[in-house]
Formats: C-alpha cells, sequence, structure tokens
C-alpha cells in the first residue's frame, strides 16, 4: 500500500483561501485522495493510522 502525505498547491485551492494564505495537506492512498487537513501533523497522523490499519489486515489474512 502506498500512503503519501503532500502540500496542495495555490493552483488546486480557490482563490479566497490562496488570498487567506490557507495551508491544506492532501492523503492519498494508492493515488486516491482520502484525506484533506489543515494541520501537517493530523495529516501525518492519519497516514500512520491508515498504514497501521493496512499492517493489521495483512497479518490477519495470513
Amino acid at each position: 500500500m502506498t500512503v503519501k502525505v503532500t502540500e496542495r498547491d495555490d493552483s488546486h485551492k480557490s482563490h479566497e483561501g490562496v488570498a487567506a494564505g490557507i495551508r491544506i495537506w492532501d492523503v492519498h492512498q494508492q493515488d486516491l485522495l482520502v484525506g484533506m487537513f489543515h494541520n501537517e501533523t493530523d495529516a501525518h497522523n492519519y497516514k500512520a493510522e491508515l498504514e497501521l490499519l493496512e499492517r493489521q489486515r495483512e497479518t490477519q489474512t495470513a
């Protein structure tokens, strides 16, 4: 499984969001957007949670 955290670039934000200086971190799992966060720490915590759940699923099926 691939889980990535990336900061959203300005071209993918609203004009209002850019003007307000809002930063957004996207969490992608297997190239699908699964979460959006205004706090980078929250995004990385969600990534870790997804990876833990995936490891638990793999252990149960093995």
